[in-house]
């Protein structure tokens, strides 16, 4: 009799129970983030349970209330037999995002949201990453989440209710909706926002409200983001972008014609480079070409992913926190490019890629910029891919300076191409370092000094620019509470630099096809979005970054990170009034406007 009359307040508590359980398992899980206390982890499950859980809790009781009264109107309703195919999904649903949340969180410390659906259309990536039983054992604890939700629920509901008693059932339905209605006005993400650690704001954020909130953002581009009006965005768009940046101050080149080789190192941030403050023992020899280069102690990435990299650097477009250029085909057309650009001044223009190009639309992408020549993991011997991604960086680097070797003095070359080796499962036949990570990047950095090295061998070096960028930057010891994030070493070697420098201006990732093109003595009117960083116009330096859940902005007054979902700051150093996320805000805007046209 006490289950047929107190099932929903028992199906009420399991429901908080199963959150509460995968919180604890969130912070266990990702401990190594953020070194905080047992008293840290309770509050983050007190703000999560008065702040979200609850409300969550309730939404899902609203189906099995109705269920309830219509058992109390008639008797033999089969209610655990209607409520079966309810609790299931209900199980399935929360036990994947509850799991998926704390696994992800690992890789890209922002709460689960619908712009993984996007990497989930290509799960090669993810399977390339990390080893089977990895993704077994995940697959396993959502199994056994799901069972304790969905078994648990079936268990407390009657198959009927023996005791018809319509106002009974109609009280606790409207008991039911009124909660809703009085709980969801006051719930939103930031509601679970009460630390200044970021980590412990995640922590206590629902993921099943988190990730379906964010559908909220599945509308049209132009509409996605709205905080100034059109003219104020359009006003602010124009004097922080500015419509012509086409005289140069400063020659950098001694050649105006130069073969160029643009290699694109795979998660390579400031923090494993010690001219940038980062780790002293993981990028020797970087640190060895930079005095002889151009060094650009100020740049930074436009992103955290590779698609949204490799966009920004060929298409000077900013990235967008959840739109990727390279993937949405659509967009395509819109995008100024790089190689295409260059192709029409004479240069022969091919990219290398030593895995398959099937991950997020790369091979269409890239022949949607016009590039004249592929070649990938087809183009490498069978024995020379090392790993699911392709081959190794040490045998793309031997390619690479095969390729060099093969460019004539009649027609400019732009070759371009992205590393490998620094990426999950941090496999590589190299063993300097004793953790597996800074192991791997310190392997890419050997890669590129024995690439540099054998290119200074041969003749083309004269009249070569080899730009070294990131594509973004890797969270290790990081969060996205650290500007330094975006922080990345870029470097301009080969003998057309007109000699070795260091650059402190600040310049975006998105700056670089603008910069170049001006050095070349080539018109980019066309690359509205970005800036040659060296011109008379660019008088208010600063970049622009962004991931998913945020937006950062840094100039000369310092730095802001401001949280797009949780609509409130994240860091502000050398507070300014709110200037540096008002103009962050209205560069979001306009990138997103851009896209409708």
């Amino acid at each position: 009799m006490n289950r047929q009359k107190y099932f929903l307040p028992y199906i009420f508590v399991l429901i908080l129970l199963v959150f509460t359980i995968g919180r604890a398992c969130f912070i266990g899980y990702n401990h190594a983030l953020a070194h905080i206390s047992v008293w840290d982890a309770l509050q983050a499950c007190r703000v999560g349970l008065l702040s979200h859980d609850l409300t969550v809790a309730l939404v899902m009781l609203l189906v099995p209330a109705l269920a309830w009264l219509a058992a109390l109107c008639w008797p033999r309703f089969p209610l655990r037999l209607v409520l079966l195919p309810y609790f299931l999904l209900l199980g399935v649903v929360v036990a994947a995002v509850v799991v998926a949340d704390a696994v992800m969180y690992e890789f890209w410390q922002f709460k689960l949201h619908a712009v993984v659906l996007s990497y989930a259309a290509s799960p090669e990536g993810a399977t390339s990453s990390v080893s089977p039983f990895f993704i077994l054992a995940r697959v396993s604890a959502a199994v056994g989440l799901c069972v304790m939700l969905a078994a648990g629920c079936i268990r407390l509901t009657p198959k009927r209710m023996s005791v018809p008693d319509k106002r009974l059932g109609l009280k606790g339905f409207l008991l039911v909706l009124a909660l809703n209605a009085l709980a969801i006005p006051f719930t939103h993400v930031g509601s679970a926002y009460y630390s200044p650690t970021l980590f412990l704001n995640h922590a206590a954020t629902n993921p099943v409200y988190a990730f379906f909130s964010s559908f909220a953002w599945n509308k049209p581009y132009g509409q996605r983001f709205h905080y100034l009006s059109a003219e104020a965005s359009d006003s602010t768009f124009a004097r922080l972008y500015p419509s012509s940046t086409e005289d140069i101050t400063d020659t950098l080149l001694r050649v105006r014609r130069p073969h160029i080789l643009l290699v694109s190192l795979e998660s390579f941030g400031g923090k494993f480079v010690r001219e940038l403050g980062g780790l002293p023992e993981v990028a020797p020899q970087l640190g060895r070409l930079i005095p002889e280069g151009i060094f650009w102690e100020q740049y930074y990435s436009n992103s955290f992913r590779t698609d949204r990299g490799t966009a920004s650097t060929l298409t000077g477009h900013v990235a967008h926190p959840d739109v990727s250029l390279q993937r949405d085909t659509v967009l395509h057309p819109l995008l100024a490019s790089l190689p295409r650009t260059l192709a029409h001044e004479g240069y022969h223009t091919s990219y290398l890629y030593a895995g398959p190009m099937t991950n997020m639309g790369k091979r269409r992408f890239l022949e949607d910029l016009s590039f004249q020549r592929l070649l990938d993991d087809r183009d490498f011997r069978p024995e020379e891919i090392a790993t699911a991604w392709g081959a190794d960086d040490e045998v793309s680097c031997r390619k690479l300076c095969e390729l060099v070797a093969q460019m004539d003095s009649v027609q400019p070359s732009f070759l371009a191409c992205q590393t490998i080796s620094s990426h999950e499962p941090w496999v590589v036949p190299y063993h300097r370092l004793s953790d597996e990570k800074l192991n791997a990047f310190a392997y890419t950095d050997h890669c590129i000094g024995q690439l540099v090295d054998s290119l200074k061998q041969l003749p083309q070096w004269d009249n070569l620019l080899v730009i070294i960028i990131p594509d973004h930057g890797f969270l290790y010891q990081q969060s996205y509470q650290d500007p330094e994030f975006f922080h990345s070493p870029m470097l301009w070697l080969g003998g057309a630099i007109a000699g070795p420098r260091r650059m402190s201006v600040l310049i975006n990732q998105s700056d670089l096809a603008a910069t170049l093109l001006s050095q070349l003595g080539i018109g980019h009117d066309d690359f509205r979005w970005s800036r040659n960083v060296l011109s008379r116009r660019y008088t208010y330096p600063f970049v622009y970054c962004n991931f998913p859940a945020g937006i950062m902005w840094k100039d000369a007054t310092g730095v802001s990170i401001y949280d797009i979902v949780a609509d409130r700051p994240i860091l502000e150093r050398q507070p300014d009034g709110g200037e540096r996320i008002r103009r962050a805000q209205a560069v979001l805007q306009a990138s997103y406007a851009e896209l409708e046209n």
